[in-house]
């Protein structure tokens, strides 16, 4: 009986090594001068098919909504809000209500006022929730540190 117990666990616990973890949504990031002391940011989204994520103007009883934090700085300050494309915008059942989303890739700028010229790099972190038709992933927060090119 110990022995087909100990067979039983090794078999569910090895199953569990092959679970996948879904990751449906590549960022990746870049920074260019714009002038000796502005710098646009872009934070870009890769999403796999099927998926999405959402904006980051979602009313209150939605979805958790992209959003970004630049770390503070006395070398740098942020120039308004970060900016997006123009979102696909309909009802979803899971939230009853209208939400608005990317789907396949998704480019946010953040232009940026730089106060040194020593900055070398525009640190912080993003959160985001990716869904489907049939599920949502749980919000997942990501870190980020773009070089800026002298």
């Amino acid at each position: 009986m110990k022995k087909a117990l100990a067979i039983f666990a090794a078999l569910f616990l090895s199953a569990g090594a092959f679970a996948q973890i879904v990751t449906p949504v590549k960022w990746a990031y870049a920074a260019k001068k714009t002038s000796p002391t502005e710098v646009t940011v872009f934070l870009k989204a890769t999403i796999d098919d099927g998926w999405h994520i959402y904006s980051q103007h979602v009313k209150d009883g939605g979805p958790i909504k992209t959003s970004f934090t630049f770390a503070k700085s006395k070398d740098y300050t942020l120039i308004g809000p970060a900016t997006e494309p123009k979102p696909i915008t309909r009802y979803e059942k899971a939230f009853s209500m209208d939400v608005s989303f990317f789907e396949k890739e998704v480019i946010f700028q953040q232009k940026i006022k730089l106060k040194s010229a020593k900055v070398a790099a525009i640190k912080g972190s993003l959160e985001y929730m990716t869904c489907n038709d049939s599920k949502c992933l749980p919000p997942d927060d990501v870190n980020f540190n773009i070089p800026i090119a002298k």
